[in-house]
């Protein structure tokens, strides 16, 4: 569970509600109209946009902005020097059925173990990470056609308010529910773009950049394995993958 985007998706609506109850009561900022065309118009509006299955797929994607289980890159290098010493010391078959804790490490090793050449590991693994990237961003495409459309539905939602204000001026009491419609459409198109599906968006691409990092890291150090590469240059390489602070020299 990642607690900051949960933290952060609460605690936006819990401040906004907050701000409302102080000002009044919540009642008055719920309106059907408003929710119809913000919420309801904004899907069908996205939908044009994207083929179904990637709509569908969105909320699939979704579920790593708050279910992601983050491998940490010093960990990562520590676990690849220990297959890089084993394999020097055993030869590649010396790897085989080992339990490693990424499985885009697995399917590497599994590949140099069925002793592929390196232009083939290089070529399928960096199409799997290709492909795993494009995935993941199509998903976040979603959410900012969703970030970007909200806004402009409440927007059509103020004119509709207003245009029905207009034409009842001689009716008092049509006033206020027009009014409502103008106001409140804007509102919750405002947080529906701001307070969650810009936010996801950013997560996820964080997500992708994440793993796409993770995975260019698997990749270099299976192929410096297959070579034969000392463990300590290995070592040495990868460790450009992260901050100069957060670099452990090995005695």
């Amino acid at each position: 569970m990642d607690i900051a985007t949960l933290i952060g998706l609460v605690g936006s609506f819990v401040i906004v509600l907050m701000a409302i109850l102080l000002g009044g009561s919540a009642g008055m900022f719920l309106d059907p109209a408003s929710v119809l065309i913000v919420l309801i118009g904004s899907t069908f509006v996205v939908l044009i946009q994207y083929p179904l299955g990637q709509f569908l797929g969105a909320g699939k994607v979704a579920a790593k902005a708050f279910m992601f289980k983050s491998t940490p890159l010093d960990t990562l290098i520590d676990e690849i020097y220990g297959l890089a010493d084993e394999a020097r010391k055993g030869g590649l078959l010396s790897l085989e059925g080992k339990e490693v804790s990424h499985p885009f490490l697995s399917k590497g090793i599994q590949m140099l173990v069925d002793g592929h050449d390196g232009s083939v590991v290089k070529s399928q693994l960096s199409n799997d990470m290709n492909m795993a990237f494009a995935r993941h961003d199509a998903g976040a495409k979603v959410f900012k056609a969703f970030g970007d459309v909200g806004p402009a539905m409440g927007m059509i939602g103020t004119l509709v308010g207003l245009v029905q204000m207009l034409a009842n001026m001689d009716d008092p009491k049509a006033i206020g529910p027009a009014m409502a419609v103008a106001l409140l459409t804007t509102l919750y198109g405002a947080a529906l773009a701001n307070m969650v599906c810009l936010p996801i968006q950013a997560k996820l691409q964080n997500r992708a950049n994440e793993e796409l990092m993770c995975q260019k890291l698997i990749l270099e150090a299976l192929l410096a394995i297959q070579a034969g590469q000392n463990p300590r240059v290995v070592d040495g390489v990868l460790k450009t993958y992260i901050a100069e602070g957060k670099r452990i020299e090995r005695e």
